[in-house]
């Protein structure tokens, strides 16, 4: 029998969820934490049990090294999931974290465990890259970057002490995303659904169609009004695609 440890540093579950057949696990975008899904775990619990992802350098892991390797993040990841994988596992993943996703599925899929689907909001493709350099700027333009994207990490900027204990992290995440090139390899097996807003300057539609050519399973792209963070607004319709593919979607084998 598989056991789960609830204090485990990477895995959050806010709203244990026994009865559930799958669980779908969090992914956060850079500079976020795995509170950001919350909500969406309040949101699909029972139905679904919710695992957020915490990366190491903020909140309650403010105190340890960030990794700046999307690599070297996904290997971690992927061992911490292996005790949860008593249940089916799909994935969702915002920004950095649709690419994180991608990587951890891939991982565990090489060990036989085949997720049940993957959800990739607000993220190009793996094989569509951008030269991008945001973890090169000076903290001022890294401060002006997050201010032009939004999102729950913007309000920060209002706080010049809680800004100063963050920015560590984000530098951390915009380089592991920004020096990320995928390796070309077998697609995966499960459902890829891409999501993105229609204005996203980090994601234009033709890229994140791009998703199509990464799995050999099911792919549909669905937009929505917004930009980068189209999710926050538009939580109520993402939360019901979630819960409209879930469950059409068959569970994951091993």
């Amino acid at each position: 029998m598989t056991a789960h440890d609830d204090n485990d540093l990477w895995i959050r579950r806010f709203h244990p969820a026994p009865e559930a057949d799958t669980r779908l696990v969090c992914l956060p975008h850079a500079g976020g934490s795995a509170s950001f899904y919350f909500p969406v775990s309040r949101a699909l619990s029972p139905g679904l049990e919710v695992l957020a992802v915490q990366y190491p350098g903020r909140q309650d892991r403010r105190t340890e090294r960030c990794l700046d390797s999307i690599a070297e993040l996904a290997d971690a990841v992927a061992a911490a999931l292996l005790p949860w994988t008593d249940k089916p596992l799909a994935f969702f993943g915002h920004s950095m974290g649709a690419t994180l996703a991608f990587e951890v599925a891939l991982r565990l899929e090489q060990r036989g465990i085949v997720a049940s689907a993957v959800f990739a909001s607000g993220r190009r493709a793996p094989s569509r890259d951008r030269e991008e350099w945001v973890h090169l700027e000076d903290d001022a333009g890294l401060i002006r970057e997050i201010g032009a994207l939004g999102g729950s990490e913007a309000q920060v900027l209002q706080d010049e002490e809680l800004l100063r204990t963050v920015l560590p992290a984000i530098r951390a995440d915009y380089k592991a995303v920004e020096t990320y090139r995928y390796q070309p390899g077998p697609p995966l097996s499960c459902p890829i659904y891409a999501l993105v807003g229609d204005s996203d300057p980090k994601a234009s539609i033709d890229e994140a169609q791009a998703w199509e050519r990464h799995t050999t399973g099911e792919f549909e792209l669905r937009t929505y009004p917004g930009g980068h963070f189209y999710l926050i607004e538009q939580a109520s319709s993402v939360i019901a695609t979630i819960v409209e593919k879930m469950a059409e979607t068959p569970t994951a084998r091993r």
